[in-house]
């Protein structure tokens, strides 16, 4: 039976928060986000502080998002907003707006975007002559590495327990599951990680086996649990998969000889987790996993050593 499209925003809101597989206290969060933007399409300003929460927003038809003047209100709504919140929560709000808007539009639900375009204020640390959407020090979209850090995670800001949390609570393809596991818990290199064959996994040691001149890589229990799943049936070729055949003229070390799949590339994994994070609401990065393993285990040294 085809899906009836829902009429009413606030409804269309609890089907995308149904489908994003997120715990209940994240969809609070993000329904809140969601909420504020139905004050902005009824052209009425939201209400702040603690009434913000406790506030039943209005009514309204979904079809208001492909009214003419919806974009006109909502950037009136980001002005509004930016007055008495910082950019940095202003941006997490408009990424679950867009995020919920592709989604509804993914569905045929609506049709245009009116939220293309929002931007908040200047976020702190920001420079100017910095490319739009990457702060200093951000990698160049050509280089190979990820394209660009987007403004308001920095780059290589960790996530916190409570994002961490959401992230690995969502239902996601075993793959990508143990690759984001992996990277986290090891803190090794993007690269490193995505080269692994299978073969050079030492399971019941949580690590991989000891190679000249290569420094280990050790994970801890939640990839511990994951890697026999993603790994069963394959005694070699690359660990982590593309969901196609290779092509022709891909060279063997980068094809699975169980499969004839091709090694997941940098690229592709980064589309991956970005897609993750944008039905989230947010603008991670691969590289915000690395760093709280890795900030995590500076700490650890630095309490050992004093």
């Amino acid at each position: 039976m085809t899906e009836l499209p829902p009429v009413e925003y606030g409804l269309a809101v609890e089907r995308y928060l149904a489908a994003s597989g997120l715990a209940e206290g994240s969809r609070r969060i993000y329904r809140i986000a969601l909420d504020t933007w139905a004050w902005a399409l009824a052209d009425r300003p939201a209400p702040t502080g603690p009434e913000r929460r406790r506030a039943r927003p209005p009514v309204l038809p979904l079809a208001l998002l492909d009214h003419p003047d919806a974009a006109a209100r909502l950037r009136t709504a980001v002005a509004r907003r930016g007055a008495d919140t910082d950019p940095r929560t202003l941006s997490r709000e408009l990424s679950t707006l867009r995020a919920a808007v592709a989604w509804w539009r993914g569905r045929g639900w609506i049709d245009g975007d009116p939220s293309a375009g929002l931007r908040p204020g200047p976020l702190p640390g920001t420079l100017r002559g910095a490319l739009p959407g990457t702060l200093p020090g951000a990698a160049d979209p050509g280089s190979g590495d990820a394209a660009g850090v987007a403004v308001g995670d920095a780059g290589s800001t960790p996530l916190t327990p409570e994002q961490l949390r959401t992230l690995f609570a969502g239902r996601a393809p075993l793959r990508e599951q143990t690759l984001w596991q992996l990277l986290h818990e090891s803190g090794a290199g993007i690269e490193a990680v995505l080269a692994l064959d299978t073969d050079q996994l030492d399971l019941p040691g949580r690590r991989t086996h000891p190679r000249p001149g290569r420094a280990g890589i050790h994970w801890g229990a939640g990839t511990a649990r994951l890697l026999p799943l993603l790994i069963a049936g394959r005694s070699g070729g690359p660990l982590f998969l593309t969901d196609r055949r290779a092509r022709a003229g891909t060279p063997a070390a980068d094809r699975c000889p169980h499969t004839g799949r091709a090694r997941l590339s940098y690229r592709r994994a980064a589309e991956l987790f970005g897609a993750r994070a944008r039905l989230l609401g947010e603008e991670w990065t691969l590289r915000q996993l690395r760093a709280g393993r890795r900030a995590g285990s500076t700490a650890r040294r630095g309490q050992v050593s004093g």
